[in-house]
């Protein structure tokens, strides 16, 4: 072999030996080494770095558990452990990600209706303020939903749908942003259409008088008086005692109409001489628990009735481990 042969062939013996070295310790910085270990030996370990709070380390380790031993009847266990630490770690996508693979390989498991939940949650650690976009309120909207509709009976029901109704009420005061971003800058007829959306969307939420008022200000700045009063109209019927209404009676005092005059707000009832306003304690009370919102409704219509929440459950860790643990299969 000739000198410069030999030459080459060290030169691309280093090219292949750096990369490689490096790779590895970027690996080294990531994942956690493979180290073999028997499936009580290393779930136990995962379980300890848990109890410690090292919720990453407890996850990555829960993870080898399925890697090392897939047979095992520990590695579903794995999986599921694996999504509740990096949910605690506040590592919500790998949280994701590892709940949505256990329900992709385990689908009918008697613990899906938690991986659900976990997924939702997630998605729901995540929600910002309405001044910002809301995809992860739609996501965990979609999720719980996912969630009712699969397993209406489970324990994790209830909870999905009372935090479906705060995040209904989230996304409706998205569009009330929107909708008044619109009219602050004197474009009528754009904020008016997110005020109808609020209304015909979101009419169950706490968003829904104000939307009817500034529908009633959107309107008279196009012209609309009739509109307006009907408007209005809606507003007095369901919210009476509200101070929209106030608002929206006295403007349309200011812009009347040909059509039939609204009717003025209710006075304060006034307190008797011997009733005193209850002193109210610093701390309340927990609160009774919530009846649903009533729908809108025309002013002839009744008012349909609903049926009151159930208590919801707090997010928990899955179920503990069990004392006897089974040896590895071969």
């Amino acid at each position: 072999m000739s000198k410069l042969t030999r030459i080459a062939a060290v030169a691309v013996a280093a090219a292949l030996v750096l990369p490689a070295s490096g790779c590895a310790r970027n690996r080294a910085k990531s994942d956690t080494g493979y180290v073999a270990r028997d499936v009580n030996t290393l779930y136990a370990l995962a379980k300890k770095q848990l109890d410690q709070g090292d919720y990453v380390l407890a996850a990555k380790l829960f993870d080898e558990v399925e890697r090392q031993h897939p047979y095992s009847i520990w590695a579903r266990r794995a999986q599921l452990m694996s999504a509740f630490s990096y949910y605690l770690g506040h590592q919500y996508t790998d949280a994701i990600n590892s709940a949505q693979r256990f329900l992709t390989i385990h689908p009918g498991n008697k613990d899906a209706p938690y991986a659900h939940y976990l997924v939702a949650m997630s998605y729901y650690q995540q929600v910002s303020d309405v001044t910002r976009d809301q995809r992860n309120t739609q996501q965990a909207m979609d999720a719980f939903g996912e969630l009712v509709r699969l397993y209406p009976d489970s324990r994790y029901a209830s909870d999905a749908r009372l935090k479906m109704d705060l995040l209904n009420d989230h996304l409706g005061g998205k569009e009330m942003e929107i909708g008044r971003f619109y009219e602050r800058s004197g474009k009528w007829l754009a904020a008016n259409l997110r005020f109808r959306k609020v209304v015909d969307n979101y009419q169950t939420t706490s968003h829904a008088p104000e939307a009817l008022e500034r529908m009633v200000e959107t309107y008279l700045a196009l012209g609309i008086p009739a509109e307006a009063q009907k408007a209005a109209a809606v507003l007095g019927a369901n919210y009476p005692s509200s101070k929209w209404y106030k608002y929206a009676y006295r403007l349309m005092q200011r812009h009347p109409s040909k059509v039939q005059p609204m009717r003025a707000p209710p006075p304060p009832a006034p307190l008797s001489t011997t009733q005193q306003p209850a002193q109210q304690p610093l701390v309340q009370p927990p609160p009774e628990e919530p009846q649903a919102a009533p729908q809108l409704r025309l002013p002839s219509a009744q008012q349909p009735k609903t049926e009151p929440q159930s208590q919801q459950p707090q997010p928990q860790q899955p179920e503990a481990q069990p004392q006897a643990q089974p040896q590895p299969q071969g």
